[in-house]
């Protein structure tokens, strides 16, 4: 368990989770075992998280999302089961990330979700791209790791 997080009412954090620095977990928001949810991010109330999968950092789930599969660093997701929609622009400005930065992680996100890639071809792409943009590069590195497949 990291630091500075804000657990509200009757979640549930299973073992064997680990839980970065940061993070907010809505009213009743679960977590099954063997979670590993990232730096600064965000759970609806009422989120339910399945065993073994990872949430990247600074990811925004909303309320009732049920996450069945990995969710790389940034996106946005919602529903049942949850689906991706967008970056988490907000909560990165209001971390004091630059214009310039939000740009590079809209594209990284278009490469991965809207341009019909494959995975692996969008992952290329995405290695691309970091080279200019490092925080882009969190991503890629999600992406090599990720054993339960992204929500795509």
């Amino acid at each position: 368990m990291g630091s500075d997080n804000w657990i509200m009412a009757y979640c549930h954090i299973a073992h064997d989770c680990r839980v970065g620095d940061h993070t907010v977990f809505a009213n009743n928001a679960t977590l099954a075992g063997h979670v590993h949810i990232g730096d600064y991010t965000v759970l609806g109330g009422f989120t339910g998280v399945h065993q073994f999968v990872k949430v990247g950092a600074h990811v925004m789930a909303g309320v009732s999302s049920v996450v069945l599969q990995d969710i790389p660093p940034y996106v946005t997701v919602a529903g049942h089961p949850c689906a991706p929609h967008g970056i988490n622009a907000e909560g990165l400005k209001r971390r004091g990330f630059t214009t310039e930065t939000l740009s590079a992680l809209k594209r990284a996100y278009r490469t991965l979700y809207k341009s019909g890639l494959t995975l692996a071809d969008a992952r290329a792409e995405l290695a691309r791209q970091a080279e200019a943009a490092p925080e882009v590069k969190a991503i890629v590195d999600f992406l090599a790791t990720s054993t339960r497949g992204i929500v795509r």
